[in-house]
Parts: C-alpha cells; structure tokens; sequence
C-alpha cells in the first residue's frame, strides 16, 4: 500500500529538483536572475499539483503492475 504522504513527499522532492532547473535555465535564457526566479516560483506550484495527480491517476491503473 501506498499512502498519499509518500506521493507528497515524492511529489515536492522532485518539484524541487524541477524547479531549480527551471530556474537556471530562465536564468541563462534570459541573462536575468529575476526572470529565472519569477519562472521558477510560479511553475513550482502548478506542476507539483499537476505531478500529484497524475501519481494518484496512475495508481488507479494496475497497468504494468505485477501481483506477487
């Protein structure tokens, strides 16, 4: 069983990683550290909601799952 904490946990431990990517890349796109920052701040959010749902979504499919 899978609880919904660990999908949090996954989910704001990879938002993390994503985000900082984000944004360097805005970052060096745009030469302006404000520009990666605003890009940065504003997609942390919407994509680790968009992240959580799709892990509860997949979870709902036994697809690829093997029982024991």
């Amino acid at each position: 069983m899978v609880t919904r904490k660990r999908h949090l946990a996954k989910s704001i431990t990879w938002r993390a990683i994503g985000t900082l990517d984000t944004f360097l890349l805005g970052w060096i796109i745009s030469g302006d550290i404000k520009v990666g920052v605003a890009i940065g701040g504003f997609e942390i959010i919407t994509k680790m909601v968009l992240y959580y749902f799709h892990e509860r979504l997949w979870y709902k499919f036994k697809w690829g799952v093997k029982d024991k």
